[in-house]
């Protein structure tokens, strides 16, 4: 994967993820859908994500200047 690739990745990941962390968006629709037994482990789940994100696009901008 190209570092550009990556980049983009990892920023839209990183919105997104941030999105449904930091904002109730993800317990609204999961409570419409009738999901909302799946809240409880959210957090276990966005958080690392949002490490992963924000790591590969430091990663993919760290590589892009190396260049």
């Amino acid at each position: 994967m190209s570092s550009t690739r990556l980049f983009r990745v990892g920023v839209v990941g990183t919105i997104f993820t941030a999105i449904c962390c930091f904002t109730p968006v993800l317990v609204w629709i999961l409570g419409a859908l009738g999901l909302s037994a799946a809240v409880g482990w959210l957090d276990l789940v966005l958080l690392p994500l949002l490490v992963i994100f924000l790591g590969s696009a430091l990663y993919a901008f760290w590589k892009r200047r190396m260049v």
